[in-house]
């Protein structure tokens, strides 16, 4: 399985994104080291500004998995966005779904465990909801990304072996794609987004918020 390398991501249009980056600071309202990883990776300066607890949290009864990301990632974003005073702020919130069963972060051994032994054999959907937020303002854009992957069938014993390594800990669905394993192969869509952030995404949206603000200047 080709892994996703956290250093080789930046395009053109990232570097259209960059030039902007003096008068429009990032601001990463995350405490995700794989999320920090990947901005740093594609060339982007940016500082972290950690959501409260409070935004990060939610769940409605009947909600689908691109619905909730996108209403975290606007929580997490307006959050932070409410107490600073210039820059984009960047919210994001992944989460699996597999079976019509949503899959954040797993609580313990055992959560990661039933997780896994759900996914294996299986094809399932990881969403990003991304939201920038310019500060100081109400403006602020969420789109949803989403990747089909399918993970192979998994022996007791093979999934004995990967929780033991606790590489399940701190991702939605108990895996990252990032290490490399042989058993998750991306049937459809972004490898960032399944790492925790579309960067291809986060490109499209930052370089149309750059060109309102050009269009905006000119008038």
């Amino acid at each position: 399985m080709p892994s996703i390398s956290l250093e080789e991501e930046p395009t053109t249009s990232g570097s259209i994104s960059m030039s902007h980056n003096a008068n429009f600071p990032i601001i990463l309202a995350s405490q995700s080291p794989r999320r920090r990883e990947l901005l740093a990776g594609a060339g982007y300066r940016f500082i972290i500004t950690p959501p409260a607890e409070s935004a990060e949290s939610g769940v409605y009864r009947g909600e689908s998995s691109e619905a909730m990301v996108a209403r975290l990632a606007r929580q997490k974003a307006f959050d932070v966005a409410r107490r600073t005073d210039n820059g984009i702020v960047l919210g994001c919130d992944t989460v699996a779904e597999c079976s019509g069963e949503i899959l954040g972060k797993p609580r313990d051994v055992e959560h990661a465990r039933y997780m896994l032994r759900l996914l294996q054999g299986k094809q399932h959907r990881v969403s990003s909801g991304l939201c920038l937020w310019e500060a100081g303002t109400s403006r602020h854009a969420v789109e949803v990304a989403v990747t089909r992957l399918i993970m192979e069938p998994l022996t007791d014993e093979r999934i004995d072996d990967y929780l033991a390594s606790g590489q399940w800990q701190g991702k939605a669905g108990a895996f990252g794609y990032q290490d490399g394993h042989d058993w998750l192969r991306i049937l459809e869509g972004s490898a960032s987004n399944v790492v925790g952030l579309p960067l291809e995404l986060l490109r499209e949206m930052l370089d149309r918020m750059f060109r309102h603000h050009r269009c905006g200047a000119r008038r």
